[in-house]
């Protein structure tokens, strides 16, 4: 029995008629027949064999919408209350957090802070939870910016 120059490319020799892998094919893989120069000018294929291009692309991250947390205005709510939440749950000092709490009783919102979709709705839930548990109709909503 003979064997061709490359073991992996199929001979006649190798195989029975039925077994036979067609021109281009080596066994147990499928390869796309190799095409002449000619024939590749005809096709329009501009590429050589060998031949390829190599884009490198960086991936774009999107950066997340924010959304505005806001303190809505109510004649019930003591002013000490809501600067104890907006020291609490938006970490301002006590100067920002009575600024914040003038701003609200005055103009009748005011903004809390701005943040991502999972953390404005968390800080929302958190004020509005703490303000039932102490009987209080404090309201906070979050908008997108």
């Amino acid at each position: 029995m003979k064997f061709a120059a490359d073991p992996m490319i199929a001979s006649a020799a190798m195989f029975p008629t039925a077994e036979r892998p067609r021109l281009g094919e080596r066994r147990g893989l499928h390869l796309v027949p190799h095409m002449g120069d000619d024939e590749r000018k005809r096709k329009g294929d501009p590429g050589g064999p060998g031949t390829a291009v190599i884009t490198k692309t960086k991936p774009q991250t999107k950066r997340p919408n924010l959304y505005r947390v806001l303190l809505l205005n109510d004649d019930y709510t003591p002013m000490e209350f809501v600067i104890h939440v907006l020291e609490r749950f938006f970490n301002k000092d006590r100067e920002a957090a009575t600024r914040i709490m003038l701003h609200v009783h005055n103009h009748g919102i005011g903004e809390c802070g701005i943040y991502t979709y999972e953390v404005a709705e968390t800080k929302v839930t958190q004020v509005m939870d703490f303000a039932r548990k102490h009987q209080h109709p404090l309201q906070c909503v979050m908008e997108k910016k």
